[in-house]
């Protein structure tokens, strides 16, 4: 069972999806607009976050910008605008997955399943694997053990997914990995979003990190193929 925060204003449509989610065993906490669900979010701190974009008081994607900067939280975004920019929009800002209106309460229900199974699989990642490698570089500290990340004596907060994706390439370096295998490995073999999902997340690492001339620049890309992490001469 999880505990779900559900941000929609449509009422009928928030009380239909309340009671799938419930049936399916989650406890989930309504919010019919911007400002309420991330206080709520704020107080509760939700196992899972399901988003629509359209709402009032604040705009869904405004919503998703503030908890991207304060919670390490995942969230399904639901939206009526089904435009590919709209959907790499949200994917880009932090989402984890989204469903596009209209849509069916099964298939709703399915995507949440398999998104906590994609998140029981990072978690896993991040309390056995992580746990026996910390890497401590001259201008870079991954600890797993406290989920931290700290840039050139900066600390730097990332979400659980960004975490992941860094620690894995860090973990593995000189090596090229796919955005497929990327998807994959950090993402799940359910995950139904596209490669561009690997390039929006690796590219907020690198600005978290501090951009060129910061270790944003262990991050390399080759067109075509995939990203792998440097590690410089000298460093174990």
């Amino acid at each position: 069972m999880a505990r779900i925060l559900l941000v929609e204003d449509e009422v009928k449509l928030a009380a239909l999806i309340r009671e799938a989610l419930e049936q399916a065993g989650h406890h989930v906490l309504l919010a019919f607009d911007g400002p309420s669900g991330l206080l709520l979010a704020r107080q509760e701190n939700p196992d899972l976050i399901i988003l629509d974009l359209r709402l009032p008081g604040i705009d869904g994607l405004d919503v998703l910008r503030a908890l991207r900067r304060e919670l390490l939280v995942p969230v399904l975004i639901l939206t009526a605008r089904g435009t590919e920019f709209d959907r790499v929009l949200g994917l880009e800002l932090g989402a984890d997955d989204y469903v596009v209106k209209p849509f069916s309460l099964r298939e709703l229900v399915a995507r949440v399943r398999a998104l906590l199974r994609r998140l029981e699989i990072v978690a896993q990642v991040s309390q056995t694997e992580c746990l026996e490698r910390p890497i401590r570089l001259s201008d870079l500290v991954i600890d797993p053990a406290t989920r931290e990340v700290w840039s050139q004596g900066r600390r730097v907060h990332l979400t659980a997914r960004e975490f992941a994706l860094l620690w894995f390439l860090a973990a593995n370096p000189g090596r090229v990995f796919s955005r497929e295998y990327l998807l994959d490995r950090v993402w799940g073999p359910d995950f139904a979003g596209g490669e561009r999902t690997v390039d929006a997340h690796i590219a907020r690492i690198r600005k978290k990190l501090g951009g060129p001339g910061s270790p944003a620049d262990r991050l390399v890309a080759y067109w075509g193929v995939g990203y792998r992490f440097e590690r410089r001469e000298g460093e174990r």
